[in-house]
């Protein structure tokens, strides 16, 4: 049985002119012609017709695919389990591709929505996004990280202001408390210490008493958040820490 080069099109989804082309470079060359001279295809030129559209598809230029085609050592059981390979191969790039489009996705839908002009307002010289890489890298596999994501995606410039507020008060109060030569295993550094653990879990995540003693940790272990505190008051990061892990102890 043959079929002519519309036919052939329309299976194949490819268009006449294509097919044209392909006889015209010797890639597929039809097996026949009616009495008019017009081309005919059979079951083995639709078979060929396959595999070049597969290789196509694959990226392959047609030079190459003539190559492979015409290669005299293989047959087609070879051509299948060379496609198969590429085919996995691809399917697994794409898997690939995908999921870091979606890891993209995720970090747009995730970040602080606020121009730089409404950053700078709230932040000043503190740019939250010189520290988003490095905080994905420490903490992005926790359900913690996740959490406090997803609610600053959901923040607006005022939900932004009104946090910095309350830590500013808060750590104002702390400095003003260790001022006074209160211990920080005083009932009142370990309120204020419980107040800190509060507006975390409110504005970011659940923080939990483990979790809140290990910031008080990183907080003289990292210089930088060491800096941030003793900026209000030097010494307020180890008094904060102590006074941290104080409470976390009564708790318990």
């Amino acid at each position: 049985m043959s079929y002519s080069v519309g036919q052939v099109a329309g299976f194949a989804g490819v268009t006449v002119r294509t097919l044209h082309h392909y006889d015209e470079i010797g890639l597929l060359s039809p097996s026949g012609r009616s009495h008019a001279g017009h081309r005919r295809y059979d079951d083995a030129d639709l078979d060929r017709l396959q595999q070049i559209l597969f290789y196509r598809e694959l990226g392959f230029p047609l030079d190459e695919v003539a190559v492979l085609l015409d290669d005299p050592d293989s047959d087609p059981r070879e051509h299948l389990r060379r496609q198969h390979a590429l085919l996995s191969d691809r399917i697994a790039r794409l898997q690939q591709m995908a999921k870091a489009v979606e890891h993209a996705m995720e970090a747009k839908q995730m970040g602080i929505n606020l121009t730089p002009e409404e950053k700078f307002e709230v932040f000043g010289d503190f740019d939250p996004d010189d520290y988003a890489e490095e905080a994905e890298q420490r903490w992005g596999g926790t359900d913690a990280y996740k959490e406090s994501a997803r609610r600053a995606a959901t923040y607006t410039k005022d939900d932004w202001k009104r946090i910095q507020d309350q830590a500013e008060d808060l750590n104002g109060r702390l400095a003003a408390l260790m001022e006074s030569g209160a211990a920080a295993d005083s009932e009142e550094a370990m309120d204020l210490a419980e107040e800190h653990r509060g507006q975390i879990s409110r504005n970011h995540y659940d923080c939990s008493y483990e979790m809140h003693t290990c910031l008080g940790e990183m907080y003289i272990a990292d210089e930088r958040f060491t800096a941030h505190y003793d900026a209000v008051r030097p010494g307020l990061a180890q008094f904060l820490r102590d006074a941290i892990t104080a409470n976390a102890v009564r708790k318990v």
